[in-house]
């Protein structure tokens, strides 16, 4: 399978195009996800009963194929990128949400108890000693949910969007291997060069870790 590198040279500008639309709707898709699941994280970690109704109702809809969830938005929200970002948020959640909780449950209760002995209001407890333990958990989350993301932006390409995925139909429409090999190297740069970038950010915000190490 042979690469024809003068038409890549010929497409600079729609390649560049094509893989900042793509970075967008997924990148877009997981700040929506992690909003949304925070909060949710919290009701269930705080109340047991919610935690197996959130979490189930999580994995329901992640068994749903994503074709099929873009078509049930097209009535409301049509051929548009919202669609394309609403159907990746919810596939997001189920990951975003159970990472969340769980590290919110690895939080020893000890340092809990101490800084309620200490005085420190629940709202304070959370942001400044629970969620910065739970990070670590709750950042494997977010690398795995936005390598996911950017694997599944691809799949919009049947509603008229779909970033890089609309190399790979190009290529197939007319027999023509140079648009998909782009489209997968590109997918795959973006997936890991997101996933180091969330690698750094865990490390800037993370520094009683490297202390200890």
């Amino acid at each position: 399978m042979s690469i024809d590198w003068s038409w890549i040279g010929d497409h600079t500008d729609d390649l560049t195009s094509l893989t900042l639309s793509h970075l967008q709707a997924a990148l877009t898709a997981v700040l929506l996800g992690v909003l949304i699941s925070l909060p949710l994280a919290v009701l269930a970690h705080r109340v047991r009963p919610l935690r197996g109704f959130l979490l189930g109702l999580s994995n329901i809809l992640f068994t749903i194929p994503s074709i099929a969830i873009f078509v049930l938005l097209l009535p409301v929200t049509g051929l548009t990128r919202t669609t394309t970002v609403i159907g990746l948020t919810v596939y997001t959640l189920v990951v975003l949400l159970r990472n969340t909780v769980e590290g919110l449950d690895s939080v020893p209760a000890r340092t809990k108890e101490a800084a309620v002995a200490m005085g420190t209001r629940p709202l304070r407890t959370l942001l400044t000693v629970e969620f910065p333990l739970a990070l670590p958990v709750i950042m494997a989350g977010v690398r795995i949910a936005t390598v996911m993301s950017i694997s599944l932006v691809s799949v919009a390409t049947y509603i008229g969007d779909g970033g890089l995925g609309q190399l790979f139909t190009d290529g197939f429409q007319r027999d023509f291997p140079t648009p998909v090999i782009a489209g997968v190297v590109l997918t795959i740069l973006l997936a890991v060069v997101a996933d180091a970038a969330l690698v750094a950010l865990q490390y800037v915000l993370t520094p009683w870790r490297r202390r200890r190490a």
